[in-house]
């Protein structure tokens, strides 16, 4: 990578790696999930998810580059977290609790890639590429805010 335009291709792959690793996750997740809500929570995501790769493939396509993803060891740890937690845990109130975790560990680390994709789009003058992110970022952070009101509500409450 000789300069930031490399470095931003080169995180747009890794988040798009991402989004399609956890597209494959939250069926699984949602599948596993005990309370209807955390459920629900996943299920929407899903769906927001898909949006989030289409808007990931319009950068790709801005840019005149393949949408194409390389592989990012980071989001491979946070789901295989999530499995650990779903072949560990005895009582559907621990997995409920710790699925939860395991997924905001995943919203946290989308909204910190999406805004240094944000300020690098800005850096490099590619405001349509950051309007983009700045929507992908907005779900992510209503989803982190779903999960935390439903985890302090009751999940959390339930697994203790």
């Amino acid at each position: 990578m000789k300069d930031l335009n490399d470095l931003f291709v080169h995180l747009l792959k890794d988040v798009y790696y991402a989004e399609k690793q956890i597209l494959k996750a939250l069926p699984k997740m949602a599948k596993a999930a005990q309370t209807p809500e955390l459920k629900k929570a996943f299920e929407t995501h899903r769906e927001e998810t898909e949006g989030q790769v289409e808007r990931l493939q319009q950068v790709f396509e801005m840019m005149n580059k393949p949408a194409r993803g390389v592989k990012c060891d980071a989001i491979e740890g946070l789901v295989d977290e999530a499995k650990e937690v779903m072949e560990e845990a005895e009582a559907p109130e621990v997995m409920d609790a710790g699925l939860l975790a395991s997924a905001q560990a995943v919203e946290h680390y989308e909204m910190a890639r999406y805004g240094t994709l944000i300020a690098w789009a800005g850096q490099l003058k590619m405001p349509e590429a950051a309007k983009l992110f700045e929507a992908n970022l907005a779900q992510e952070k209503n989803a982190d805010k779903v999960l935390t009101e439903l985890a302090l509500r009751s999940v959390n409450r339930k697994a203790a």
